[in-house]
């Protein structure tokens, strides 16, 4: 068994390989190759004040690939509104820059763990392609601007995807602080070798681009409808990024997977969906402790009303029509699937390249019969 840590992900994973990878996999859906399921979280009372702790899980597994992955996540989150009347979701485990998160890949050929791999780069990366096989199922092919609405780690790795499935000649970069935005456009010039300009108005950005992203932690919406111009594709990375009217404006809405759901006879008070950005959360803690987190967001309710990918790339729904169709793909459902595709393809190049660290695979195994 292998110990995959983010300096080896680095090495041997490619932005293609993790598009090519996942596009296999969501295909694998269609005649059940594939099976994923979408992420669903927990939370319990933490001892900061203001904020929870928050374990979270997705998993999925393909039958070709042969293997199963599990990602986990271990935060203490809380919600903080700044002196500009920003409101965002932060999290750390432990304390403030560190965080744990992992991937745990099993054979289910013969049920042997194979990996434990830092999710770190690994959901940057695979978060990044979904936007990339929305873009390149739905966007315009002559599509070369793109206008992106965030400028942290997500923010890279969409533009990459972009670049890897479009060619892309142009990026506009709108984020609320003045430095961080100006270090994006330096990076990822360079980078890529394109003209990316910061721009100090979220409108500015989106105006006249081919292909616009929101890739933010925002509890508020960073994109209105209001601001798209015919022909646009858009895509997101949370689902409190749009307003209403992205979802009214366009004309046609594909979602990356189903939904999480969870039985309607669940009680109120321990389960809920879109609270924090989760999909579905369940919850402990008296009624004073829950006060600290947000409202429960609709639109996690609603995105399951929309066509699956698997829809479009089988021909049951219909993609772009026309050059003026403003399309919007709903980047997220698909998590577990995703870890299990990226996975696979690093566990096999870090094992041909002898990269990771090796663990006794006893180690994981027991004569007691759970």
């Amino acid at each position: 068994m292998l110990f995959i840590d983010n300096d080896v992900v680095r090495q041997v994973f490619t932005m293609k390989a993790c598009i090519d990878a996942q596009e296999k996999a969501f295909l694998g859906l269609a005649d059940r190759d594939s099976v994923a399921r979408g992420r669903i979280d927990v939370y319990v009372p933490c001892e900061r004040p203001d904020g929870y702790f928050r374990w979270g899980t997705m998993e999925g597994a393909s039958k070709s690939l042969g293997v199963f992955a599990i990602r986990m996540k271990s935060d203490i989150v809380y919600w903080p509104h700044d002196e500009q009347g920003n409101w965002t979701e932060e999290k750390y485990c432990m304390e403030p820059g560190t965080y744990c998160g992992l991937v745990f890949l099993f054979s289910t050929r013969n049920g042997a763990p194979l990996a434990m791999i830092n999710e770190g780069v690994l959901q940057h990366m695979r978060v990044g392609a979904g936007a990339g096989i929305g873009a390149k199922y739905l966007s315009r092919e002559d599509a070369h601007v793109v206008a992106m609405i965030g400028s942290g780690g997500m923010a890279r790795t969409y533009l990459e995807a972009f670049s890897c499935v479009r060619d892309i000649r142009k990026v506009r970069v709108y984020s609320p602080t003045k430095s961080r935005r100006e270090g994006y456009a330096e990076e990822m010039s360079q980078r890529l070798g394109i003209d990316v300009q910061a721009v100090d108005n979220p409108a500015l950005a989106v105006a006249g681009a081919d292909i616009v992203s929101t890739c933010t932690d925002s509890m508020l919406p960073a994109l209105k409808g209001a601001w798209l111009n015919p022909g646009q594709h858009v895509t997101n990375l949370g689902y409190f990024e749009m307003d209403e009217d992205v979802f009214t404006r366009a004309n046609i809405v594909v979602k990356q997977g189903m939904s999480a759901v969870f039985p309607a006879n669940e009680r109120e008070a321990l389960v809920d969906v879109g609270r924090g950005h989760s999909p579905v959360a369940y919850i402990a803690g008296n009624e004073e402790e829950r006060k600290r987190l947000p409202a429960s967001n609709r639109r996690f309710r609603t995105t399951h009303e929309y066509p699956s990918f698997v829809d479009l790339a089988r021909g049951k729904v219909h993609g772009r029509q026309s050059r003026d169709d403003i399309t919007f793909y709903i980047n997220g459902g698909l998590q577990g699937l995703q870890f299990a595709a990226a996975g696979a393809v690093v566990y096999e190049e870090a094992k041909k390249r002898g990269l990771g660290r090796e663990i006794p695979t006893e180690w994981f195994l027991q004569d007691v019969r759970d």
